[in-house]
Parts: structure tokens; sequence; C-alpha cells
């Protein structure tokens, strides 16, 4: 059974087959549920949630502005995973463009610093996504 989170961010997207080939096949998520004849999926990774609903002119959405590629601006989801490697390996395979090269990076966060192996990615739309390995904590 599927529990839900309490904050899910829901994306429009342009093409929901080629936005489930990206965020399943090459992220790893699974699809929670989905209605196909909408345009509608909602996906899980080890509790990540998001939804992706395929932009439909008729259909009732709430978009505050037209739609102009890269979608998301302004925007990066970070996602932790337990191994980059692993998704970096299949976006390589396929020749998925990074838009930041993997890196190790500690933020300051109070009294300690957290440390986690980063990389960002564009979907099909252009929404950013942050894929992050937890490196641990760490005194200043």
């Amino acid at each position: 059974m599927l529990i839900r989170n309490k904050l899910v961010p829901e994306l429009i997207i342009t093409d929901l087959s080629r936005s489930l080939y990206f965020w399943t096949e090459l992220l790893g998520f699974t699809i929670a549920y989905d209605r196909p004849e909408e345009g509608f999926a909602y996906l899980d990774l080890l509790g990540v949630q998001i939804m992706l609903e395929e932009r439909r002119p008729a259909a009732r959405q709430w978009l505050t502005d037209d739609l102009l590629a890269p979608f998301g601006r302004g925007v990066n989801f970070q996602i932790e995973v337990p191994d980059v490697d692993a998704i970096l390996e299949r976006l390589g395979k396929v020749r998925w463009p990074l838009f930041m090269a993997c890196e190790e990076k500690w933020y300051r966060a109070g009294e300690r610093e957290v440390g986690q192996r980063q990389f960002l990615v564009q979907d099909p739309d252009g929404y950013l996504v942050r894929l992050a390995q937890d490196l641990g904590e760490r005194a200043l």
C-alpha cells in the first residue's frame, strides 16, 4: 500500500511515455498508479514521490501562464538516492546529457556539515533534477 507524502510535486509534461522512460528507466522510479487515458502517472522511488500530468489544453489544469521550454525554471528537485553511480551509468548508456557533472559537496547545517555526491540532469521537458547520495555528517 502506498503511503502518500504530504507534499508531492505535480509536473505538467508534454509526452507521458517519454517522461516515464526518463523517470522510470533512467532514474529508477516505479509507477505507483496511473491513469493513461488522462495522461497521468504517480511515481515513487523509495518514498520520493512525484506526479506527471501530460499537457492537454482542453483538460482542467492549473496553469498560471504559458508553458515555455524549459519547464520548471527557478526550481530544482533534489532527490536522495542510495547510489548515484547506478543512475549515472544508465544515463551514460543512452548519452543523456548532464546539466552538472557529479561532485562531492558539503553544506553547512547549523554546527555541522552534511555531505552528498550529487549531479544535475534535466528531464525531457527541462525540469531540473538533482540526484544526491548521502555522505553523512562531519564537524565544521
